[in-house]
């Protein structure tokens, strides 16, 4: 009678592991962004463009440019295109590090939210910029901006890989058959 409870407990912990286990996960993740994270620019970028994995909403994302002294010089008008978003800015005129700040909704999606930098050399004297083909990045050039969620996943993988281990131990413990004695020494 026990051993028949501590068999349905298996069975139970086993189905309820099984859709964490058999789940793929996925999560809106940054395939693209222009200036990529890293960069170096002597001349000053137009606008900031984030490409995601899941298309975006329309409405709630956001993306915030900040100066090297905490200042903003995006413009805030953001434009959604499908799995793109972006920002206008206002010419960078100071040499340093600039904070790209975004958060990201999408319908299917949590929130994406988080944060890259970039470094602007002002150049000695101002002109007229000529305009400059923008590259485009592929995804293999692209660090992983959202590898906090996949530490996550890769961490409940893990705990699901230990309760299962525990759940065949205890069924062993309980129902592994009768206990043999040790054999005495003659």
């Amino acid at each position: 009678m026990v051993g028949g409870r501590v068999i349905r407990s298996v069975i139970a912990g086993a189905l309820i592991l099984l859709p964490i286990l058999s789940t793929p996960a996925f999560a809106n993740s940054i395939t693209a962004a222009v200036p990529q994270a890293g960069s170096v620019l002597t001349v000053s970028p137009n606008s900031i463009a984030i490409s995601t994995a899941a298309a975006l909403s329309e409405q709630g994302s956001l993306i915030v440019v900040n100066e090297p002294n905490g200042v903003a010089v995006d413009d805030g008008s953001i434009t959604i295109n499908g799995n793109s978003a972006e920002v206008g800015l206002t010419e960078l005129v100071k040499t340093g590090v600039y904070t790209v700040n975004y958060t990201l909704l999408s319908d299917t999606e949590d929130p994406l939210t988080g944060s890259y930098t970039f470094m602007f050399n002002a150049p000695s004297s101002v002109g007229s910029p000529t305009p400059a083909p923008t590259q485009s990045v592929t995804p293999q050039e692209n660090k992983n901006l959202n590898s906090g969620s996949n530490a996550f996943v890769y961490t409940l993988l893990v705990l699901a890989a230990f309760v299962f281990i525990f759940l065949i131990w205890y069924a062993k413990q309980s129902f592994g058959g009768p206990k043999r004695s040790p054999k005495n020494k003659r």
